[in-house]
């Protein structure tokens, strides 16, 4: 099975995936689920699952039979695949979804809108894939502010290079309003608004830095593309950065939420 567009910064283990952002997106999905007001009885979709954080959630809660997922890396299908047994997980991308028409009560993407090469594609497949009445919601991380693991590698990358790829500036959906305003033009109605709010902690510095030695999405792929001398600066302006810790210490995260339902 070959791995779609969009995949490249993400074709990894799963375990990789869980020492840098995996961390974050469990307690993140736990409390997207409840904003999201996903109950029993209900089907549901993650929209791009990685290797299943939110997936591992819907199943707790509605049963492996009534959660099916899909993502762009075939590495990720295959972890979510081996985590949760009896989900119909597929590879797949955003703008074609690959499920039939009305087929869920929830479709929910966590940190996914801002990788989506077609975001307005996007929104009108997820359209397509709830019934009359269900709702999709989708959150992304506060680049400019609210994610501080990001926040501070940008910071110090940005010393060292000041061409740096900064996600804020690059990527797309994680102000207030962007989401809102997406689900908006693809005809959803009934649309809210929301920031959550989760933190993660680390044993030591090395653990975070770690996290990014594994060359996940835009921040890890930057990190190995720089010289040996320029990587140490960064490691060096983080670690200054985030106070530079003798010990444990937490970093919080908080994303930007937006749902709305499919007119009736």
């Amino acid at each position: 099975m070959e791995s779609v567009e969009g995949a490249r910064s993400f074709m990894t283990s799963g375990s990789a995936y869980d020492l840098f952002m995996g961390r974050y997106s469990r307690p993140l999905a736990v409390t997207f689920v409840e904003t999201a007001g996903v109950s029993p009885g209900a089907r549901a979709l993650d929209v791009g699952c990685g290797p299943g954080a939110l997936t591992g959630v819907l199943v707790g809660l509605l049963g492996a039979d009534a959660v099916c997922a899909f993502d762009p890396s075939a590495p990720f299908v295959a972890e979510c695949e081996a985590r949760h047994p009896g989900v119909d997980v597929r590879l797949g991308r955003a703008e074609a979804i690959p499920f039939d028409d009305a087929s869920f009560d929830y479709a929910l993407a966590e940190l996914v809108l801002h990788f989506v090469t077609d975001p307005q594609q996007a929104a009108i497949e997820l359209k397509r894939v709830v019934r009359p009445g269900g709702l999709v919601a989708a959150c992304v991380w506060d680049f400019g502010e609210g994610m501080e693991m990001l926040r501070h590698f940008w910071d110090a990358a940005l010393i060292v290079d000041p061409g740096a790829p900064d996600e804020a500036t690059t990527l797309r959906f994680g102000r207030e309003g962007e989401i809102a305003e997406l689900l908006a033009a693809a005809g959803f109605v009934d649309i809210s608004e929301a920031t959550l709010t989760v933190e993660s902690h680390y044993q030591g510095f090395a653990e975070l830095w770690s996290g990014f030695l594994a060359g996940i999405g835009p921040a890890g792929t930057f990190c190995l593309s720089l010289p040996a001398d320029e990587c140490a600066r960064v490691r060096e302006e983080l670690f200054r950065s985030i106070g530079s810790p003798s010990g444990p210490f937490a970093l919080a995260a908080t994303a930007r939420y937006a749902h709305g339902r499919r007119s009736i």
